[in-house]
């Protein structure tokens, strides 16, 4: 045996469903703007987790063109009842504002790594859905009710917009049945969401998320013997929290679900957090994580095995096994850690061409509808990129390269591009966290024939291209913010709250489907 450290998903890995079916442990975490929709986990050791379906893959589950950044696909529930897998998530339309047009959806499967059935919609009365299968046969829907009136019209006076917890009872043919009921509508830190309901000793449990997702994060919990309460909240309030540890490393506590395992060990979920210090201050580089922690019974109540709010930082368990390669030449299918935006239809921005990712350059980096940008999760806080780019373009509307990037006002890009005083040249372009989307770059620098080799060094906040064509590497720009890349990068971190992602990028501002090829993609630990 030895210590594992939390979290054990690490990069962008937010609100983590937690599922036990026999041996076998599952978590969704959920995707954003990012496609395809949901990442599923398997494990049978609760250390060593596997990426092993995305199950929202086609236009009929999923299409966000058009979704702002930081909406699509919040908070899955995974559970599993009557020989198949059920998965709840919504789709959120609008971030800013008083209204929020977040839709539920319902699918399954049969096996957690094939085909998902086409949806069934449910509610779009908020969002964090989730799905309770009791054990005499009901199921229950519940969510958090948005609430876009006017201050002083909610429940919960600690915040109008999250109204409390509502809950329906739902029938796979017959939809919605009976009355919505609000079952909860949380403490006084407020903001309550994520509910998950569970079952023990003829106790209901709900779980609940409070505080926001950022440094005042908490996992609450209350308990009823009706499902439809009244609920009493856990006498300690939380059940997690690192809101009153600000030293804490582990920060940004909350957000998970209860499982027991097959000799009754308590386990719990939880997002989080692992903040550096940047020149703006803290900020996490590798984005909302996933953590586990063993939980204790006491008087039918739930407590964290050892006491106290803080989840550990580290687990008892087998060690942890090498990952898969990070190198990759391309040759076959687009390898499993990457994801594009947005589009249901990847044929549109990319193909595998059995020696390289063509990217077709598409819309702009501000977009919301279409870019040929094809990245993975920047999962550790000092990190080596590098690609391999063929790509020749004929004027300053197409380019391509490596790209660092979390939205569309938060990236440092290095682009192959031609400008008429140059030819063929590279230029890093970036947008700082300015919300008005200003862009700064550098002076370019003039490129031989052939192709180009971009590498980025990302050293917690901060970040350094470099490139080569035959001969050595050279510096491209000056030490650029890396810390801009997270969440807590310009607006802050109520604002924006997926991850810091690393890859590949083309752009056509013509709109003719300029392509470029890239021919290899590596990705480098450093330091966790």
């Amino acid at each position: 045996m030895t210590k594992i450290e939390n979290p054990v998903l690490r990069g962008f890995n937010p609100d983590p469903s937690f599922c036990r079916v026999g041996e076998d442990y599952y978590l969704a975490t959920s995707t954003f703007e990012w496609f395809p929709g949901v990442q599923i986990f398997h494990s049978r050791d609760l250390v060593n987790w596997r990426l092993v379906a995305r199950p929202l893959r086609r236009a009929s589950q999923l299409d966000m063109r058009g979704n702002p950044d930081s909406c699509g696909v919040w908070a899955p529930c995974l559970s599993h009842a009557d020989g198949k897998f059920w998965l709840v998530y919504t789709d959120v339309k609008r971030l800013d504002g008083a209204f929020k047009d977040a839709h539920n959806y319902i699918v399954t499967c049969a096996t957690i790594d094939g085909d998902w059935s086409d949806p069934i919609y449910v509610t779009s009365s908020g969002f964090d859905p989730s799905l309770y299968h009791d054990d005499d046969g009901r199921k229950w829907f519940l969510n958090m009710r948005w609430n876009h009136r006017p201050a002083g019209s909610g429940l919960n006076p600690a915040h109008d917009r999250f109204d409390g917890i509502e809950l329906q009872e739902w029938h796979p043919e017959r939809g919605l049945l009976g009355d919505v009921a609000t079952i909860y509508v949380g403490t006084s830190l407020g903001l309550t969401e994520a509910p998950h309901l569970f079952k023990r000793n003829g106790w209901y449990y709900l779980t609940t998320a409070e505080g926001g997702t950022g440094y005042d994060h908490a996992v609450t919990l209350a308990r009823s013997r009706s499902i439809y309460g009244p609920y009493e909240t856990h006498p300690n309030q939380h059940l997690m929290t690192a809101r009153f540890a600000p030293g804490n490393p582990i920060q940004r506590v909350g957000h998970g679900q209860y499982v027991e395992g097959p000799q009754g060990e308590a386990w719990h979920s939880y997002l989080c957090g692992r903040p550096l210090p940047g020149p703006h201050g803290l900020f996490c580089g590798t984005g909302r994580e996933t953590g586990l922690a063993k939980c204790v019974w006491i008087d039918d109540w739930l407590y964290l095995e050892g006491g106290g709010l803080l989840p550990p930082a580290t687990l008892s368990g087998p060690a942890r096994l090498p990952g898969p390669a990070t190198t990759h030449d391309f040759a076959a299918e687009l390898p499993p850690e990457f994801q594009w935006l947005r589009t249901p239809c990847p044929a549109r921005i990319f193909q595998m061409t059995g020696s390289a990712l063509r990217l077709i350059g598409r819309e702009s980096l501000g977009s919301w509808f279409e870019q040929a940008l094809v990245a993975r999760r920047q999962e550790h806080q000092v990190y080596r990129a590098e690609t391999t780019v063929l790509a020749d373009p004929p004027n300053w509307q197409r380019a391509a390269g490596l790209i660092t990037y979390y939205n569309r006002h938060k990236f440092h890009a290095a682009l192959i591009t031609h400008e008429p005083a140059f030819g063929r040249c590279l230029r890093i372009v970036s947008c700082v966290g300015d919300t008005s989307e200003a862009l700064t770059f550098q002076e370019p620098v003039a490129l031989p024939d052939g192709p180009i080799t971009l590498t980025v060094a990302v050293d917690r906040a901060t970040q350094q291209f470099f490139w080569r064509a035959d001969g050595a590497e050279q510096p491209l720009g000056p030490v650029l913010d890396a810390s801009v890349i997270s969440d807590e990068g310009g607006r802050g971190e109520h604002a924006s709250f997926t991850g810091a992602f690393v890859g590949m990028v083309a752009h056509d501002l013509t709109g003719q489907g300029w392509s470029a090829d890239f021919t290899r993609f590596s990705y480098t630990a450093l330091a966790e």
